[in-house]
């Protein structure tokens, strides 16, 4: 199936298209609350969909509408799932092998412990990937520490200077940054 649409639109359609077919009686207003965007952005993807042929909008009640997934709508979820799933697996396989070149550098360096600040779902592969490493995870600030920003990954050792942690920096960027 023909996908024309872009990262943050497939994103939509796919959230969109989940909520249409938990509910379809939902409206916009709803459907934009629960979306954290605005009536116009959901009116404006729903026109879109409905001119594609992946949903169809029935009138339930007087001033209620209906909105029904076609099966052209639905192999558009499918599709767009399974492409989400790929991203998803892509970005987590990208964050372990640059946990592992930044697990290389600290044992090269002599460490057998490290610091991962951060809460996110990064943050979490990245412990994870240390403790299957068998490298023992600090709280303590003095020990070398795993710079996280975005995927972007930077080994940061005690007493190194800046440019040494740029370098590092650039090594564990990849291509996308």
């Amino acid at each position: 199936m023909e996908n024309e649409f872009t990262a943050e639109e497939s994103t939509r359609a796919l959230e969109m298209l989940t909520h249409i077919e938990a509910n379809p009686d939902i409206n916009q207003v709803t459907l934009a609350d629960e979306l954290g965007v605005a009536v116009g952005t959901i009116n404006w993807h729903l026109k879109r969909m409905v001119a594609k042929g992946y949903v169809k909008v029935k009138r339930a009640q007087r001033k209620k509408l209906r909105y029904i997934i076609t099966p052209e709508g639905i192999a558009l979820r499918a599709a767009l799932t399974v492409d989400y799933i790929k991203n998803s697996f892509n970005l987590y396989r990208q964050v372990r092998e640059r946990t592992n070149l930044c697990l290389q550098q600290l044992q090269d360096a002599g460490y057998k412990s490290v610091n991962v600040p951060g809460e996110d779902e990064v943050a979490e592969v990245v412990r994870l990937t240390c403790l299957e490493q068998g490298v023992v995870l600090t709280n303590d600030t003095q020990a070398p520490q795993i710079h996280i920003e975005g995927i972007k990954l930077a080994l940061k050792l005690p007493g190194a200077a800046p440019s040494d942690a740029a370098a590092e920096e650039d090594i564990n960027r990849g291509d996308h940054g």
